[in-house]
């Protein structure tokens, strides 16, 4: 891109072409009001405040409307612009009526921190009573401009302050600047927020209420407004020491956020506006559900240990003790394979490093796992059968230049929401959208084709679109070609697969299975995303083998805008997969049972390791559920007896909720490190306070294989950072585990894995990196399988339709699908602990189709009995135009509705996952 140089006030900037002249002075160092004014919104030059002066204009233009030209010569600051400012801002407080006694007070430097008003102003309308005093625009602009006083006739217009669930609205301080009607519709794409322009009376923004409309609660109308009209309630007195960035410790997106920190508490949170994902905005979550949740009273501060069936508060020294002498006597007893460890999505890298050490190193077995294990375990295994490396092939950032994006099992919008904008960016650039979902999901609305397919029924629909695609020539010949191998193989299952035999398998009709293939095919950058609705069945590999196969098929692979990006549900879920938290994976993915990779770590942990890969997790709960049979038991013949558990609620969160319950309860001994009490340390026989996100340094790995920096903003809790407690649990048994810091943690885990070779703290401050990153010299890698895969060729793979484990019969008649709503977090432990997000969503629902709802004479809102072949739950019913027919659907994050009491625990025969998505119910009315 081009470059312009330009003048402001005497000093040279430079400016990329397209930049406006308030870009301009605003890098140059020059303060130019702008009211109107957002860096993320369209430029409207209505305040008529940002005015300047260019040598050979004949006016004075907007600033922030008029692109800069090469060689401009631009004053900000005369006195007759600084005349004219005062005149435009002194219209604008009459006309507004905007509070002036917060603006001209010559004593307000002798107020104090107490919010006492030297001149007695109420606190309606006194400056330290505004929760945006000392931060407010509107009040640098007066005192930039030297306005002293308002001539025209103004009054206060006392209109009530509407409460909303996180922040006030208290549009007697508004100034119509339009910035959060705007930013609800061009950024956030909602457009619930509407202007009343009710001059000098009452104007205001709608609607009257907020949580009776579609609003999002994400906080971006807040972040935008100049003055105190919209502010955060658990913000209004308080200003922070000091500022910390971190990353946002929900889902996979990796967004930045800004901790503000005043005496080692969290008392604001802002999104980070340099956060390479985020750029600046936030989700409800996010913006809202983390300083209360940190500093929560249900927070575990101290280690319990469990004497005589009661939970007892012990030492750190006391508990650790007990930790190490129960496993090590366990792993004597028994033998090291008689031991497992689960590790954490939530937890840093180095964390889990550090656990999957634990369990090689000192334990001595392979027998250790996390979440993505019932999630995105088989992204891993089917994307690196397809690529060779199991992680997203693209950024984020090239979502919005895709020409066609594929949305398929994942509701973006909800469960992903920052990159739900950038989908919704696209659809504003006029992109196509396609969207494969059983439910009406938010961007139906904004798709060109909604391919509404029964559950279960992927690969029927892909292999459809792709015989489309085959028998109309629309396949990249040149690239299956030279990057490709098994091509014909898979031809051959795919023209089985006709669009009439697709559309009567999964119930879409044949015209739209057609024209989705059509458009996909047709495009000359098109984009796959894809989250939980594809890898949580029987078929999870198989499904996204066959997404493998539709890229390559149309050579949309190795190229910016195209590719496949798996939507990840945990903040570290990549990271932990990543780190060797598998049972088949060193970090980096270097097998277990290659001889050279496994001589490597033991060279370097000075140990020898276990050679056989281990078990996963769902395979150590299965086991003991059964008692033990099965392969991998340990020594004794019981398998599995003791069990460490960071960060993870297997007992809420896992299918088939009393199976589990068994086989935790069958334990010997388990430790669970966590910062709540959940339903898995109910059976714990030590629990370990854990330090949660904003207590801890280190790294998170997002979806886009973006390692950031986490940084610590508080000490924590505890008192101990959770790598401290591993170490010390190695060291007490037996095995030297010493660091400084986290840094040498990631020293290490660089020297030890190529693909994180040119990884080290001090390259992380600003984007972070993307692996791979072989060296220090390399900038990292944001399209991955650029002219060659990391297999060499690409490899189709044929995969044939498999109906779910668990179909309807009379007796279960409708299909159950589960996942998450756009408030709450995985099991809830830490959302339901927030008043406001609880306040916006604070119970669990069953969603069903008015069809089904007026069959079984059940009305909205009504309490029913849902139950399945395992278990059964009471909730509510929402009826819902969402719900397709004899499809229902229910989240997990309510622990007095556990609906994984209902799911099942069949499991994809590659990857070891839960068949989560597609499980048989019935719903019956409650006889009164």
């Amino acid at each position: 891109m081009s470059e312009i140089r330009i003048i402001i006030d005497g000093r040279e900037a430079t400016v990329p072409a397209g930049a406006t002249i308030l870009d301009a002075a605003r890098k140059a160092g020059s303060y130019v009001p702008a009211l109107c004014d957002h860096p993320d919104l369209k430029p409207t030059g209505s305040c008529k405040l940002c005015i300047v002066s260019v040598e050979g204009l004949d006016y004075y233009p907007t600033s922030c409307n008029t692109l800069a030209e090469e060689g401009m010569v631009v004053q900000t600051r005369t006195e007759e612009l600084q005349e004219m400012r005062r005149n435009t801002l002194e219209m604008i407080l009459a006309l507004t009526n905007h509070p002036t006694s917060c603006l001209f007070c010559e004593r307000k430097d002798e107020c104090t921190e107490l919010r006492e008003c030297m001149k007695k102003f109420p606190v309606t309308v006194g400056c330290k009573f505004c929760p945006q005093d000392g931060r407010c625009e509107l009040q640098a602009a007066v005192e930039f401009i030297g306005l002293e006083r308002v001539r025209y006739q103004h009054s206060f217009r006392d209109m009530p302050v509407l409460r909303e669930p996180f922040f006030d609205r208290n549009y007697n301080l508004c100034i119509m600047c339009s910035r959060c009607v705007r930013i609800c519709d061009e950024v956030r794409g909602e457009g619930v927020l509407f202007s009343n322009p009710d001059f000098h009376r009452m104007h205001w923004i709608g609607p009257l209420s907020l949580q009776d409309s579609d609003c999002k609660f994400c906080g971006a109308c807040v972040d935008a407004c100049p003055t105190g009209a919209l502010s955060v309630r658990s913000e209004k007195w308080v200003q922070p020491d000091t500022l910390v960035s971190t990353v946002c410790p929900y889902c996979g997106v990796g967004c930045r956020l800004e901790l503000g920190i005043e005496e080692e508490r969290i008392v604001s949170v802002s999104p980070d506006r340099e956060g390479p994902v985020n750029r600046g905005q936030l989700c409800v979550k996010g913006r809202f559900g983390l300083d209360e949740i940190v500093h929560h009273p249900d927070r575990l501060t101290t280690p319990l240990i469990r004497r005589n069936g009661s939970l007892e508060e012990a030492s750190w020294e006391e508990a650790l003790d007990l930790v190490a002498r129960r496993f090590s006597e366990i792993k004597n007893e028994y033998g090291p394979d008689s031991l497992g460890a689960f590790s954490s999505s939530r937890c840093t890298n180095e964390e889990n490093y550090l656990v999957q050490k634990l369990a090689r190193a000192v334990f001595g077995t392979n027998n250790v796992d996390n979440c993505a294990r019932i999630c995105h375990a088989p992204s891993v295994t089917g994307l690196a059968a397809c690529f060779g490396s199991g992680a997203a092939t693209n950024s984020f950032d090239q979502i919005e230049d895709a020409n066609v994006l594929f949305i398929i099992g994942s509701n973006t919008t909800e469960a992903h929401p920052i990159v739900g904008l950038k989908v919704i960016a696209a659809a504003k650039k006029g992109k196509k959208i396609i969207v494969a979902d059983p439910r009406k999901i938010e961007l139906v609305d904004r798709a060109e084709v909604w391919l509404n397919l029964r559950p279960g029924t992927n690969i029927a629909l892909l292999n459809g679109m792709m015989n489309v695609i085959l028998r109309e020539g629309l396949e990249d010949r040149e690239f299956i070609a030279s990057r490709s191998e098994g091509f014909e193989e898979f031809r051959k299952v795919v023209e089985t697969y006709p669009p009439e035999r697709a559309a009567e398998i999964t119930g879409i009709p044949e015209e739209a299975i057609i024209e989705a293939a059509r458009l996909y095919a047709g495009a000359q950058k098109a984009m796959i995303i894809y989250s939980l609705g594809m890898t949580e069945h029987v078929t999870g590999t198989a499904n996204v083998m066959s997404l493998g196969n539709l890229a390559m098929l149309t050579g949309n692979v190795g190229r910016r805008s195209t590719g496949i990006m798996p939507l990840r549900g945990q903040n570290n879920v990549q990271g932990a997969c990543d780190m060797g938290a598998l049972p088949n994976s060193y970090v980096g993915y270097q097998p277990v049972a290659d001889p050279a990779a496994r001589a490597k770590f033991e060279e370097a942990w000075r140990v020898r390791l276990p050679e056989k890969p281990g078990l996963t997790s769902t395979q150590m709960l299965e086991q003991l559920a059964a008692g033990g049979s099965g392969e991998g038991e340990g020594e004794g013949g019981r398998g599995i007896r003791g069990m460490y558990i960071l960060g993870e609620d297997p007992a809420q969160t896992d299918p088939d909720t009393n199976r589990v319950r068994s086989s935790l309860a069958a334990l010997d001994f388990l430790v669970v490190q966590d910062i709540f009490p959940t339903e898995t340390t109910r059976y714990a026989d030590v629990i370990l306070p854990a330090a949660s996100f904003a207590e801890c340094d280190g790294t998170f790995t997002n979806g886009e294989r973006r390692i950031q920096r986490v940084n610590r903003a508080i000490p924590p809790l505890a008192g101990l950072a959770n790598w401290e407690t591993i170490c010390v649990i190695a060291e007490k048994m037996g095995y030297p585990m010493a660091y400084g810091h986290p840094s040498e943690i990631m020293e290490e885990i660089a020297k030890l894995a190529p693909m994180f070779g040119g990884v080290c703290f001090s390259r992380l401050a600003d984007r972070g990196l993307q692996w791979p990153c072989p060296s220090l010299d390399h900038p990292g890698t944001e399209t991955m399988h650029v002219g060659c895969f990391s297999r060499g060729l690409g490899k189709f793979n044929a995969v044939e339709h498999r109906p779910p484990a668990e179909v309807t019969d009379p007796e279960y008649p409708l299909i159950l699908t589960t996942g998450r709503r756009r408030e709450h977090y995985n099991c809830g432990s830490m959302t339901r602990r927030s008043k406001g997000i609880m306040w916006v969503w604070p119970e669990e629902t069953i969603e069903i189709s008015p069809a089904d709802a007026g069959e079984l004479e059940i009305t909205d809102g009504e309490t029913v009995l849902v139950k399945s072949r395992r278990g059964e739950v009471r909730v509510k019913a929402r009826v819902t135009e969402k719900s397709s027919p004899g499809v229902a659907f229910m989240s997990f994050h309510y622990q007095d509705v556990l609906t994984n009491l209902l799911t099942n625990a069949a499991l994809d025969p590659v990857a070891k996952t839960p068949e989560y998505k597609a499980c048989a119910i019935r719903v019956e009315k409650i006889p009164s």
